[in-house]
């Protein structure tokens, strides 16, 4: 993980908490009035601990989704250091602790397509579990990350 000081600690972390928790801990308010709805914030602003979750996830899913259906020697060794380099490094310290671990006893399965995307749904599903969220079918990983729906509403 980067190096932190210890006043760092202290200090609120926008990337490790949703958007409402971090404008409180700053004394921001979000509302406009107890009545009305929450004031929409710019696009432009840094992400919270929710939409850099939900990024991450969309991206990793639709990587691995796309990975290649043979990989090369080097590409599965290139893949599985992707993984424990990004561990390392995601923006959400207590976040990136979890996912070290949890990699640590379920390193990443990189032999091809269906085994990187099913084990990274593990992956994720296991981060579902942990917050209360309901968890998803990984037979279904392709079909919601790279082909669509077979209903045919993403065509």
């Amino acid at each position: 993980m980067p190096a932190h000081s210890e006043d760092d600690e202290d200090k609120p972390c926008r990337a490790c908490s949703d958007f409402k928790t971090w404008a409180k801990s700053q004394n921001k308010v979000t509302f406009t009035s107890p009545t009305k709805q929450p004031k929409p914030r710019p696009k432009d602003c840094p992400l919270d601990k929710d939409e850099i979750g939900t990024s991450t996830w969309a991206f990793l899913h639709s990587m691995a989704s796309y990975y290649p259906k043979k990989p090369t020697k080097k590409q599965s060794e290139d893949m599985a250091r992707f993984f424990n380099i990004f561990a390392q490094f995601y923006p959400c310290e207590p976040c990136a602790l979890d996912f070290q671990a949890d990699i640590k006893q379920h390193p990443p399965r990189t032999e091809n397509q269906d085994t990187l995307a099913k084990w990274l749904c593990e992956r994720h599903n296991t981060v579902n579990i942990k917050l209360g969220k309901p968890v998803f079918d990984c037979t279904r990983v392709h079909e919601r990350w790279r082909d669509g729906w077979v209903d045919g509403s993403c065509d």
